[in-house]
């Protein structure tokens, strides 16, 4: 994506189903699932790089022990500065009693990472401050062991002012209207309610206060919580927490939107946003490792009773596609699959874009991470070669020379490294006037790469704004003097906000909006404009199962091939010498390439749940007053 957006969160809870002295012996360290920890978040760092933070628990501490640590990093290499912290805190205590490193009683008393229970979180905040205060896991501590929280998510709520007021109204005074203090609060909420009930119980029934405390971690229900805490959620997400006495829990949301992935045998229980981080880091294989369906929640027990439950009903499936064009690591054997034939099923528009002219056609692609559907496009180039090879060598029987079947078995795709981006540029990019010329270096070319009769192929795997491709990629290719560019996008036109966790907000940002609000005041049909922004206004005051999406009016009226056009226009700079085409994939292949991944409302508009009609319509009011301002 040479359009850099901001990712999505993840998650990684390590739950340890044996004692400590266990992993000591199998695994010469005491500390496996420190390590363990270390290696999920990393190889999930691709999901986070604002802010890091873990949490752990031990189990059967004695009063006045401490038995929740957390540590949390808002640092430039967030991760790596946590672990800093830890290594540092471990290696403390075994220089100060050298005597003590076989000692786990002991460790673990002083220690405070070395616990049996660990949740990871890695950030990528949508908005505000990069701040600690902003960085997961959340933390509400309570003198009653089980009233000890801990939240960290990859999540966005879309009512979370209605969330808010919830909480207003039963009595709570919460310190932020932010989705993770109000997720967390009301959780707690219901965590306290019904720990005060069993408490009451166990006293009923002849427990003294010391005793009930076991009962209480017995008989806590995690599932009748979430129920009730998650019954008017509104969003995407897979919800980790932690409960102070050794109970654990992950929430899928009922769309599946958001991802989460867990592992079991017998000696552990992992949970992780992606699939190969689990695979990598336990070495165990795809078969082995299970998605938490929508709306279940997986809970494992102080007790190492695991179960999953289903907390809330599943609606149609709706797991977020650009997970499967962007997000998530390409290592994921399905994924992998899926990004190729992405770049394999939009070829079809390329090969009519240049003319099946495929001689003289050069292919490559921006940024590296569209390697994977580039491979894609080329597979498919070379299938069309293979054809067209096929068919020469049958129209000209025997009458081929020996030289002749040489030179044309020899014809295959035309594959360049026509840009390479210079990391270290951006670094001084400044916002003075400057900027503009500075921006169009951010990528060097590969002169001598293309002829002058040559298309050039770039594939992308996105495009959402355009900036890069205008300000930088489109001017720097026009350097290679190029009979013409076309740029393909493996994703379709985004024209939507998305409002269940990756940072696209605002639909002025986005270059397909852009042009249809341009065609629309080319034909004079502005008034369609108008028309939206009243339904849209009338709209926020009504409840949200009772609004549609009206910003799809300002499409209908274009295809696909219009918009494009329009798009290209609007992104080629004016002294650019070659013409430049933009082409999309269509909604159609995007669900034939990622099948079980059909969340597709940034393309079409049909979001997965209510509120997500209504942050839409307050997208367009926003827009058409001129307000800036984040949707939900």
């Amino acid at each position: 994506m040479s359009d850099a957006i901001k990712h999505e969160c993840g998650i990684a809870l390590i739950r340890l189903l044996k004692p400590l002295e266990y992993y000591k012996k199998k695994y010469g360290t005491a500390f496996y699932a420190v390590n363990k920890m270390y290696l999920m978040m990393e190889k999930q760092h691709n999901r986070g790089q604002d802010g890091a933070g873990i949490a752990t628990i031990k189990f059967d501490m004695q009063a006045g022990e401490r038995y929740i640590a957390r540590v949390r990093s808002a640092e430039k290499q967030p991760i790596q500065d946590i672990f800093d912290q830890i290594n540092s805190r471990i290696q403390g205590v075994l220089d100060a009693h050298p005597e003590e490193h076989d000692n786990l009683d002991f460790l673990k008393k002083q220690i405070p990472y070395l616990g049996e229970l660990m949740l990871g979180h890695v950030r990528y905040g949508t908005f505000g401050q990069n701040s600690i205060e902003s960085v997961h896991p959340f933390l509400r501590q309570n003198n009653w062991m089980h009233r000890n929280l801990i939240v960290a998510g990859n999540f966005n709520m879309t009512n979370v002012q209605e969330m808010f007021n919830e909480l207003v109204r039963i009595g709570q005074h919460p310190k932020a209207m932010s989705d993770t203090v109000t997720v967390m609060e009301r959780i707690g909420h219901f965590l306290d309610d019904a720990v005060a009930k069993l408490y009451k119980d166990a006293k009923r029934e002849g427990y003294n206060k010391r005793e009930a405390s076991s009962i209480i971690a017995e008989r806590l229900d995690v599932a009748r919580i979430l129920r009730k805490a998650a019954k008017n959620w509104d969003g995407g997400y897979a919800m980790a927490g932690l409960i102070g006495h050794g109970d654990a829990f992950v929430l899928r949301d009922p769309a599946g939107i958001r991802p989460a992935y867990y592992y079991k045998d017998d000696e552990i229980v992992v949970v992780a946003s992606e699939r190969p981080a689990i695979q990598t880091v336990f070495n165990v294989k795809k078969e082995h490792i299970h998605e938490i369906e929508p709306g279940q929640a997986l809970i494992v027990k102080k007790s190492g009773a695991f179960a999953l439950e289903q907390v809330l009903e599943a609606t149609e499936k709706k797991a977020c596609s650009f997970e499967r064009i962007y997000f998530s690591r390409g290592s994921d054997e399905d994924i992998y699959k899926e990004r190729k034939a992405l770049g394999r099923y939009v070829f079809n528009r390329v090969y009519d874009a240049i003319g099946g002219d495929l001689i003289n056609s050069v292919f490559s692609y921006i940024p590296n991470t569209a390697e994977t559907s580039f491979l894609g496009m080329i597979s498919e180039a070379q299938t069309r070669l293979n054809a067209f090879k096929k068919a020469q060598i049958l129209a000209k029987g025997g009458s081929l020379s020996e030289a002749e079947l040489d030179e044309l078995l020899m014809v295959r795709p035309r594959i360049e490294k026509v840009a390479i981006k210079d990391a270290k540029l951006r670094t001084f990019i400044t916002q003075d006037s400057s900027r503009d010329d500075l921006v169009a270096h951010v990528y060097d070319i590969t002169y001598g790469s293309v002829k002058t009769t040559d298309n050039l192929v770039i594939i992308d795997d996105s495009i959402v704004r355009g900036t890069t491709l205008k300000k930088s990629i489109l001017r720097m290719l026009d350097r290679l003097h190029p009979k013409q560019i076309v740029v393909v996008s493996s994703a379709p036109q985004i024209r939507y906000p998305d409002c269940y966790g990756i940072d696209m907000a605002r639909l002025e940002d986005f270059i397909a909006f852009k042009a249809a609000v341009e065609l629309h005041k080319e034909r004079g049909t502005e008034e369609v404009l108008n028309k939206v922004y009243s339904k849209c206004l009338a709209s926020l005051d009504k409840e949200a199962k009772q609004v549609t999406n009206y910003v799809k009016e300002i499409y209908n009226p274009f295809s696909n091939e219009e918009l494009e056009l329009k798009i290209a226009e609007l992104l080629r700079p004016q002294d650019m010498k070659a013409p430049v085409k933009i082409l999309f994939q269509t909604i159609e292949d995007l669900h034939r390439a990622c099948p079980d991944n059909k969340g597709d409302w940034y393309f079409t508009g049909d979001y997965p749940t209510p509120g997500g009609h209504k942050v839409v319509n307050r997208a367009f009011v926003n827009y058409y007053e001129g307000n800036r301002s984040r949707a939900y």
